[in-house]
């Protein structure tokens, strides 16, 4: 069954140049049939990212949107980086919230220091200032110190910080098992439901109890 989207319901994704691509396509996805509208932010350093992780064909980058998602890409609306007039760089375009996933260093730190010199910028300090839900899911190992203080210093501000770091007690068997509960994570801390991963509790075994 095809979900309903509608397209008053929206949220912001942004993907940058970090490792792991894979979660915020996914979390597109997982969005869309949720029934939610996408607007869509990708950065030069995470288009880079989607060609050498997935493949994309990135030369002409709202066609490669088209091809990865099909016809429902017509409830995603791609915007340029650059495009620092774009509708969701005013507080007055109404959003349910904004994830960033996977989120690099970079990002992070022009967030956390109010840098607003492009639209990924833009958007999250419009999520900060009209006290929006902003999500950030960073993917960097190891952390230096000026990475922690930038993440601290972003969560005392309200933003949600939910690391890449995998789960095993519900015994993943695929990459997707592990990309779905990173995913489903993220849908957690912004109370939408899905059916990504199997929850501590709802299986009949716990993990260390079988017979």
């Amino acid at each position: 069954m095809v979900t309903q989207v509608n397209n008053k319901q929206r949220w912001v994704v942004g993907i940058t140049g970090a490792s792991g691509s894979i979660y915020g396509i996914r979390l597109i996805e997982s969005l869309l049939d949720a029934g939610y509208a996408v607007h869509l932010i990708i950065t030069d350093a995470g288009w880079r990212v989607l060609k050498e992780e997935l493949g994309w064909e990135v030369t002409k980058r709202q066609q490669a949107i088209e091809r990865a998602f099909g016809e429902r890409a017509e409830h995603i609306q791609y915007h340029p980086v650059q495009d620092i007039g774009a509708s969701i760089a005013s507080g007055s375009f109404r959003v349910k919230g904004m994830i960033i996933m996977p989120c690099s260093m970079g990002t992070l730190s022009t967030i956390a220091h109010g840098a607003s010199d492009n639209l990924m910028g833009r958007a999250a300090d419009v999520m900060l200032k009209e006290g929006r839900p902003l999500i950030i899911v960073p993917r960097e190992t190891p952390l230096h110190a000026i990475h922690l203080e930038n993440m601290l210093k972003l969560a005392r501000l309200g933003v949600r910080i939910v690391p890449a770091m995998p789960a095993f007690y519900h015994h993943p068997q695929t990459l997707d098992d592990i990309v779905n509960f990173l995913v489903g994570k993220v849908l957690d801390n912004v109370h939408i439901e899905h059916q990504l991963f199997t929850r501590w509790g709802d299986s009949d075994v716990q993990p260390g109890t079988e017979q």
